[in-house]
């Protein structure tokens, strides 16, 4: 039986790039408290399959709900891209029909038309986001007039956890995939970092973007677009606890989270192992 108490928000990602999106939304909700959960076990979710990343997801979904979240948001663009939909329409109303789950894709995609003045969009995410054409339906939905373009960066991820974002190797798979996009189409004046580890590259891709070509991360598009939220749903807001807090979960090994929030957080953080499916 899921509790009715007031609970934290939960924060899902396949990984530690989710962190990026927990920052972002504490920076502008600092009073909430917060349930970060990595499945660093089974990441990345990037090369699997759709159902593959449905099951994760809802795993990680439940698990949440099992601990109190009324609200969760997914941190990650493969699962927001593979998962969130069919979470949505079939397994919350068998769950519970007042829970919500939220995806990073939609903010993103609601934003993009008042940044664009070209109408010509990039977007650089992992293999599973830029397969799934999430992007590319959510914008064509708000802005059918916006065209756009993706290109996969199957190595930007490991650059970013293995720490290694600013060495001067990393200059040449960043150079290669904003080359690539921007051959691609020319004309595209705005880019959307898909994937939430991308943030961090950010010296470098601004280092190979040509002048004038603006980069959207993620992470103050989802926070403003969750802050909206809840003031149009204050049945949703009443039930998010308010103590400043924030608690991490891993599948992982929590010492080695530890030392990878560090590269996203700059602090330190507390992290309780636990288990999935």
């Amino acid at each position: 039986m899921l509790s009715s108490n007031p609970g934290p928000i939960g924060i899902f990602d396949s990984g530690y790039g989710g962190l990026t999106i927990l920052h972002g939304i504490r920076q502008l909700l600092p009073e909430y408290d917060y349930l970060y959960l990595g499945d660093n076990a089974r990441a990345p979710y990037g090369p699997r399959s759709f159902d593959v990343v449905y099951e994760f997801t809802r795993q990680a979904v439940v698990k949440l709900f099992e601990m109190g979240c009324h609200l969760v948001i997914l941190g990650c663009n493969t699962a927001s891209a593979k998962a969130l939909r069919t979470i949505q329409q079939n397994d919350l109303p068998q769950i519970d029909p007042e829970r919500r789950v939220l995806g990073v894709i939609r903010p993103t995609a609601e934003i993009i038309g008042s940044l664009t003045t070209s109408r010509h969009v990039g977007v650089l995410a992992t293999e599973g986001t830029i397969k799934s054409e999430s992007y590319d339906l959510e914008i064509r939905k708000l802005s059918p007039d916006i065209q756009v373009s993706g290109v996969a960066c199957p190595f930007w991820v490991p650059l970013v956890e293995y720490n290694e974002a600013d060495s001067p190797g990393a200059d040449y798979f960043v150079k290669k995939r904003i080359d690539e996009i921007m051959r691609k189409d020319p004309a595209i004046d705005t880019i959307i970092l898909g994937c939430t580890h991308y943030p961090l590259l950010m010296p470098k891709i601004l280092k190979y973007l040509p002048a004038g070509v603006r980069v959207v991360p993620q992470g103050e598009y989802v926070a403003e677009s969750l802050k909206n939220y809840l003031e149009r749903h204050p049945n949703m807001e009443q039930h998010c606890s308010k103590h400043a807090s924030v608690h991490y979960l891993t599948t992982e090994n929590p010492q080695k989270f530890q030392e990878q929030a560090q590269i996203f957080l700059h602090e330190p953080v507390e992290v309780e192992n636990i288990t999935l499916g």
